[in-house]
């Protein structure tokens, strides 16, 4: 299960700034849901706890996050303000422009009485995000709620770092990290926002230093040169695979949920670093947050060895 902050999307579909009659798209995204729709299309039981706007947008969220198989009983509607919006521009034809408008919205309001902590408690994994804490004190506060219900029920926590530049700064950031990793047993982060935490160094050396700091699995996501993971102090590496870029967007979290549901299923350290780059791989083939995640039966589509960047 997870927790978090989903907001609806309006994406161009076209090359230059928003234009009047331009044509767009209407979606969703938020890294928590990223990762539920993944769990769930992979076979996994999957809840979301958050906040929407008694609006359309909310609704649409909401009646999606349903059709995609995610458990949205326990989300709660804010009759008091909308829910947040994403404007995305392809400004250029390899630059995205993303507008967020959040701030004191629905997604923010999260609060500590919003987390079923039973629920929690029931959950075979807690996923949270960097991102939730940055939004507002109680959203922060929610999070913390639900790492010490899942901690005190044995239910082992998952936290990827997600650092959004835009909510608050590393300073900030770096401290509040250092406190969910050491409360983590599953951490994700790429290479620059593991130097938030601990010393820069080789890549074994930045996730041996995470490690250090209590979780037993440090997963470094490291794009186009694969995944480095340290799982009780053994190390092992998973290249990337080769395929066509459509859209970045995303692409972290699907390896999250790769990885978490290969580590659901009982596979093996490199067997989850594979599955969380086969999932990112289908992520970024297909426009948008994640839509482009596969189904279960989909994962040996990517199995090919002439997949593999060399």
């Amino acid at each position: 299960m997870t927790l978090g902050e989903t907001m609806a999307l309006v994406a161009a579909t076209t090359t230059g700034s928003f234009a009047v009659g331009a044509p767009a798209r209407i979606s969703f995204g938020g890294a928590e849901t990223n990762v539920a729709i993944g769990l769930s299309r992979l076979g996994h039981n999957a809840t979301w706890i958050g906040r929407l706007g008694a609006d359309p947008l909310g609704h649409l969220v909401r009646d999606a996050l349903r059709g995609e198989g995610v458990d949205v009983s326990r989300v709660r509607t804010d009759t008091e303000v909308p829910t947040g919006l994403m404007l995305r521009e392809h400004r250029t034809a390899d630059r995205v422009r993303v507008s967020y408008y959040r701030r004191g919205l629905a997604g923010s309001r999260l609060t500590p009485g919003d987390v079923d902590t039973g629920l929690v408690a029931a959950a075979r994994v807690l996923h949270v995000s960097g991102i939730t804490p940055a939004l507002s004190e109680s959203a922060r506060a929610a999070v913390h709620t639900a790492v010490d219900a899942a901690r005190a029920a044995g239910v082992p926590v998952s936290f990827d770092f997600n650092y959004r530049a835009a909510l608050w700064s590393v300073t900030e950031a770096g401290a509040a990290f250092r406190e969910l990793v050491a409360a983590a047993d599953i951490v994700f982060a790429g290479d620059e926002e593991a130097a938030m935490v601990v010393p820069a160094g080789s890549v074994e050396e930045v996730a041996k230093e995470l490690a250090a700091l209590g979780p037993a699995q440090v997963v470094l996501k490291r794009g186009a040169a694969g995944a480095y993971a340290v799982v009780d102090g053994e190390s092992f590496t998973e290249p990337a695979l080769a395929v066509s870029l459509i859209d970045p967007v995303g692409a972290g979290d699907a390896f999250v949920a790769g990885y978490l549901s290969a580590t659901l299923d009982g596979l093996d350290p490199a067997q989850r670093l594979r599955r969380g780059n086969v999932c990112g791989a289908f992520a970024v083939s297909v426009a948008g947050d994640w839509e482009g995640l596969p189904r279960r039966s989909e994962l040996a589509t990517m199995d090919a060895t002439e997949n593999v960047a060399r």
